[in-house]
């Protein structure tokens, strides 16, 4: 509250209330100068340069320019699909110019993502990878890339929405992305999206031309699922039911009028034709809580719950239809490999 105390000249407003304003909003501009630049020092040393293509280019040659994110100190880098492409000649350059040569450990053009591995390089800095569950609109967000070439740009923002959808590379449709209005360019693509806390919850991706303010993220969460499955297996083997859906919050009378305890869950907006949610009679609107025994809080984890192991068994999901808790049979098939 401000002080309007007079003074002895006067009916006048004190000058102490002013110069008070100007210094709460000094705290407030210095608290979040302060936050940014905790981040960017501690996670800008991990975000490196991601080159394409031969060293020496002709005419007919070119190669492509993006960036990634070091996240294991012994090399492991994760950019987009799209920046790698099919190219077998891939660089890294870090933000003190050293130089390596990578090579891809696998991609999955479905979640654009693609895992690398630094040749010859350990000890090198890294980020963690954070929950991307956790993330409030409006909440802070700094992005660090390498824009149109310009190396360890550094641009912050909001949380401008969470549970969108985008096409992928593939033409199939990535989920559960973040929306931010943090400034990216090309070359930002495979850069990270970093909470106040320092911790990567995005892999930048994508930006829409003639927007302002409109760029999109792939959800850590997702992107732990992608470098889990290509450690394991080289690619990501997926099961499919045929749908599409977003994170969504279910209203606590639903919750207590169906017996369960998920605040989150798996809205289903839209319904393939012929799919295996189809014929399990799913419906757009439908909330999934469960599969298979798993709890499912959000599209992320049922995403998750859709691995290989599930392919090709009839599966129990419960749902919530209109408030009330149902039990469907599901007989998930294997997702064809998406092509690049």
């Amino acid at each position: 509250m401000l002080d309007f105390t007079s003074d002895t000249a006067g009916d006048r407003p004190s000058l102490r209330t002013a110069d008070a304003a100007r210094d709460h909003d000094r705290i407030l501009l210095d608290a979040y100068s302060n936050a940014v630049i905790d981040v960017t020092e501690r996670v800008g040393p991990a975000v490196v340069r991601v080159e394409t293509g031969p060293k020496v280019r002709n005419a007919r040659e070119r190669g492509g320019m993006g960036s990634g994110i070091v996240i294991s100190p012994d090399g492991l880098v994760l950019t987009n699909s799209h920046v790698v492409g099919s190219s077998k000649e891939i660089r890294l350059r870090d933000t003190e110019g050293f130089d390596t040569d990578a090579h891809v450990l696998g991609v999955d053009p479905d979640t654009d993502l693609a895992l690398l591995r630094a040749d010859g390089a350990r000890d090198l800095p890294y980020a963690s990878l954070g929950n991307s569950k956790s993330l409030r609109r409006g909440q802070l967000v700094v992005a660090i890339g390498n824009p149109l070439g310009f190396e360890s740009t550094v641009t912050a923002g909001v949380v401008s929405a969470l549970g969108r959808s985008i096409r992928s590379v593939s033409g199939r449709t990535i989920e559960d992305v973040i929306q931010t209005d943090a400034a990216l360019n090309p070359g930002n693509s495979g850069g990270a999206l970093v909470s106040s806390n320092a911790e990567v919850i995005g892999i930048n991706t994508a930006i829409i031309s003639g927007a302002q303010g409109i760029c999109f993220a792939v959800a850590s969460n997702t992107a732990q699922f992608v470098l889990s499955e290509i450690i394991r297996h080289g690619c990501v083997r997926r099961a499919y039911i045929g749908v599409a859906g977003q994170t969504a919050p279910i209203p606590r009378r639903h919750a207590v009028l169906a017996g369960v305890e998920n605040r989150m869950g798996a809205l289903l907006a839209q319904i393939e034709p012929d799919s295996p949610a189809a014929k399990a009679a799913l419906l757009p609107g439908d909330v999934v809580i469960r599969l298979d025994g798993v709890e499912v809080n959000g599209v992320d984890d049922l995403i998750r719950a859709l691995d290989r192991d599930r392919i090709d068994r009839t599966l129990s999901m419960d749902v919530l239809r209109l408030g009330r808790l149902r039990a469907i049979d599901i007989h998930p098939i294997e997702r064809k490999p998406a092509k690049q």
